[in-house]
């Protein structure tokens, strides 16, 4: 339940009509953008902490993606761009640093959930019924694939990375973090309290946006818009 200091920040009793909506004071919020389209779990990989990281490029289709949300959200007022240290990231906010000029920020904390054994085949595996995977999903639980990133690690590590961000963001601006579909649903799950798969239905390129209070509580503003993909 919001608090009455929290509703306080939402809500002026000064104001009798409704208006739009506006940062509460200090807060600070973190447009969550997942990549465009990949060409797939891949052999391509890069190390990260001793991990050999699957690292696909964009597709042509994620391409058309990352312009089309750089349409959308070049009409922000953003002061920061942040991206994971993997390359469909990077390419997908590509169009963005182009239009605002602004230096993004990699966040290795905000890659991709760590997939274990099924890091560069899990599509493959799902496409054959694994009943591993089928197993996960009912259990909500990273920790079911061998050797993968557990539940516990996963969202310690991305709170993290949303603390790196929120640190190095000015109170009352608003920022993209170019992120992926596990790691935006992790967010997602932290910030409403929900069980761990709720959000995992995130679209390429969609946007999500984190509101962060002064006091650092999180709270989740909006999820999965991709209106911008259909109404350019």
């Amino acid at each position: 339940m919001m608090s009455q200091e929290h509703a306080a920040e939402f809500f002026d009793p000064a104001i009798k009509a409704q208006q739009l909506f506006t940062l509460p004071r200090g807060a600070r919020q973190i447009l969550l953008v997942r990549h465009g389209s990949s060409t797939g779990a891949t052999t391509d990989t890069v190390e990260i902490g001793g991990l050999n990281v699957s690292d696909p490029e964009l597709s042509q289709d994620g391409q058309a993606q990352a312009l089309l949300v750089a349409a959308h959200l070049y009409r922000e007022k953003l002061s920061g761009i942040f991206v994971s240290p993997l390359r469909r990231t990077r390419q997908t906010a590509a169009p963005l640093v182009s239009l605002t000029r602004l230096t993004p920020v990699p966040v290795a904390d905000l890659r991709e959930v760590y997939l274990g054994d099924f890091e560069q085949n899990i599509y493959q595996q799902a496409a054959k019924g694994n009943p591993v995977l089928a197993r996960m999903f009912a259990e909500e639980n990273w920790d079911v694939l061998p050797n993968a990133e557990g539940n516990a690690a996963f969202a310690a590590r991305v709170r993290r990375g949303i603390e790196s961000v929120v640190a190095a963001t000015e109170p009352g601006t608003s920022v993209v973090a170019f992120s992926h579909a596990g790691t935006i649903s992790q967010i997602c799950c932290l910030a409403t309290g929900s069980r761990n798969f709720a959000f995992t239905a995130v679209d390429n390129t969609s946007v999500s946006r984190l509101i962060v209070l002064a006091d650092g509580t999180w709270r989740l503003r909006s999820y999965n818009e991709a209106a911008h993909l259909f109404y350019a």
